[in-house]
Order: C-alpha cells, then structure tokens, then sequence
C-alpha cells in the first residue's frame, strides 16, 4: 500500500513528469510554412552571393559587356585572318605566275641565243665565202647537226651548204643521210632516201647556199651513233661533200 501511494504520487505530484499540449497544424500549412522558409533561405543567400561578388569587385553586367566585346574583338581578328589568308593565296599565285613566265622568258633566251649564236656562225660562212668569191669553185657542208626529237625513235637534223667560185652557178641535187645505229646488239646502217625513193624532201636547189632542215625516224629501241650527210649532184652517184655527226 505504501508502494502504491508512492507511485501515486510521483505520477500525478509535483514530481510528476510535464505534460506539453500543442494545437494541432495540418500537413498543408506545414508543407507551405517549409516552402516558405527554404524560398526566404534561397533568395536570402542569392542576395547575400550578389552582395558578395559586388564586394569582390565582380558585376554580372560589366561581365557580360566584356564578353560581348572579347566576341567581338575575336570575329575581327578572324576576319583579319582571312583576309590575310586569301591575299597570302594571292600572293603564292603570283610567285608561281612569275616563275612560269621567268621561265618561259629564260627558255626564250636560250632559244635566241642559240639562233643567234648560229646566225653569227652563218654570217662568218658567208663572209668567207665572199672573200673567195674569185677562187675556184667548191662545194662543202658548212654546218650539220642532229637532234633528238620529243617523240622517241624521231631525231630532227639541220644542215647548211654552200657553194663558192667566180660565177654563181645553180645546183641541183639532193641530200642523203646514213645512220649508223646499233639496234638489237647489231651493227644496222640505214639510208635515207633509199635509192626508189623520191622523197622531195631531201631535193635541193641553190646558188651560194642552202639551208635546211628535216626529220627521219628509226626503230625507238635503235640507239644512233652517228649521221653522215651527203650532197649529190643530180645524175651523179658520188657525193659532191659530206659531214657526220656524232650523237652522245
């Protein structure tokens, strides 16, 4: 009995534990009290990030101009670039331009100092031909010369022939190549025309001097030597005068 008037009293005494009554909040307003609270929470840190930056010397807006103008100051300088790329396009062109035509004028030089270089060997021909005008009368091969052509087995000769003595008398005649050439491991000597031939093209006529020139072709694997040509007399069988060429 004691016991129990004991607990009694440590239960609803003085010494009895507190009782907490609170009014009852349904879980709407509940739910909106917290979304309240953490969206005060955000714009409440926002503000304070703002105030921070700004602190810190930052602004949203300057570094937005900035920006628009780094864009700006990056799509000049790609425009510069491109012109500049299109004027180096420009400039290689004309560097190729003006190799293509200095090398065009250098092969024309050589072109005409050749001609010339043959014109002052012909001059030097017929100043010595008029200087003998008075002697007797002789007829020589002043100048052959063999070439190879572009296309292979053609081969392309010039050839100058004068004749000196007190009159100035026609002749008539022909001219007649030998090829020495070995073809096949062989020997093979070829003449050009052949003896049915009457290839106009090796026909000549002339007072003091004649100057041609011609082609003949031969087998393509045949490697020439050397070219011998020969001046005859119409009706004769013998050469009037003869040179070679020697082919490197």
């Amino acid at each position: 009995m004691p016991f129990s008037l004991r607990a009694l009293r440590h239960r609803w005494g003085i010494a009895a534990p507190r009782l907490t009554v609170s009014p009852h909040v349904g879980w709407r307003r509940r739910t909106v009290g917290i979304v309240a609270v953490v969206s005060v929470s955000l714009v409440a840190a926002t503000l304070m990030y703002d105030a921070g930056r700004r602190f810190a010397g930052y602004d949203a807006a300057e570094a937005q101009s900035e920006l628009a103008a780094l864009r700006a100051q990056a799509a000049a300088i790609e425009d510069e670039a491109k012109s500049l790329r299109a004027i180096a396009a420009s400039s290689d062109s004309r560097v190729q331009i003006e190799k293509s035509a200095q090398g065009q004028l250098v092969r024309q030089l050589k072109s005409v100092e050749a001609e010339n270089a043959r014109l002052r060997e012909e001059l030097a021909v017929f100043e010595n031909l008029a200087a003998r005008g008075g002697g007797e009368e002789k007829l020589a091969v002043s100048r052959f010369k063999v070439e190879h052509d572009m296309i292979p087995g053609e081969y392309r000769y010039r050839v100058l022939v004068i004749q000196g003595g007190p009159k100035e008398r026609e002749f008539n005649g022909r001219l007649q190549l030998v090829v020495n050439m070995q073809l096949d491991g062989r020997d093979v000597m070829l003449v050009l025309p052949d003896e049915k031939s009457e290839d106009r093209a090796y026909r000549i006529n002339f007072k003091r001097f004649y100057r041609g020139e011609g082609s003949f072709r031969v087998d393509p694997k045949a490697k020439v030597r050397s070219v011998q040509v020969r001046v005859l007399e119409q009706g004769g069988e013998q050469p009037r005068a003869t040179q070679s060429y020697t082919l490197s």
